[in-house]
């Protein structure tokens, strides 16, 4: 599949996410955010839903946590013009709560096409619940994160999710040596 040919597909999966009513969230929420970056991108960033900002603005990681996640990329020597962002739940939760099991369930097709689509080598996982939902299973965050494994083709690396440093600054300085320990994986495993 071609560059211009992922677009489309990846067009065709955003256009379904925004016309979703599978779990009812979208009634509550302002938009759909399915995520943005690169058709090809080689490095995915998932986390758990979107936040009020996001909400606002239908676009992944605008608000403070977003602010945080830029920096944060430098630090592994990204940009965020060069990878995808998104989120296991398309829509926020109400109160910011935690996706229930139904939500997520309902919108894991939705995140399972973006990855078929964009096929990234790495996918980081940003905070606990995306983390067991790419995953498959129960785990603490603060016991897997920056352990990268395998599976299958791809790279899966968990992460604090940014808003955790900001509730938490303790957890900056682990996040951004996560983050320098991404720029050493992609450069010394990857080639990038």
């Amino acid at each position: 599949m071609g560059f211009s040919d992922r677009q489309e597909e990846l067009a065709r999966v955003h256009a379904e996410i925004l016309r979703c009513d599978a779990c009812g969230l979208c009634r509550s929420a302002a938009h759909h955010v399915p995520g943005e970056g690169p058709a090809d991108a080689a490095i995915m960033f998932v986390g758990e839903a979107p936040g009020a900002e996001e909400d606002r603005q239908g676009r992944p990681f605008v608000g403070a946590s977003g602010a945080l996640l830029i920096g944060l990329l430098a630090l592994a020597g990204l940009d965020r013009k060069e990878v995808f962002i998104t989120s296991v739940i398309k829509c926020r939760p109400p109160g910011n709560r935690e996706p229930t099991g139904v939500e997520l369930a309902a919108c894991r097709a939705h995140l399972d096409a973006q990855v078929a689509v964009i096929r990234p080598k790495v996918v980081c996982t940003l905070g606990r619940i995306a983390a067991q939902a790419l995953l498959g299973r129960p785990l603490s965050i603060s016991k897997e994160h920056g352990r990268s494994r395998w599976i299958g083709e791809v790279l899966y690396m968990p992460l604090y999710h940014p808003a955790a440093a900001l509730h938490q600054p303790r957890l900056r300085a682990t996040l951004e040596a996560d983050m320098v320990r991404l720029g050493e994986i992609l450069a010394t495993e990857l080639g990038e």
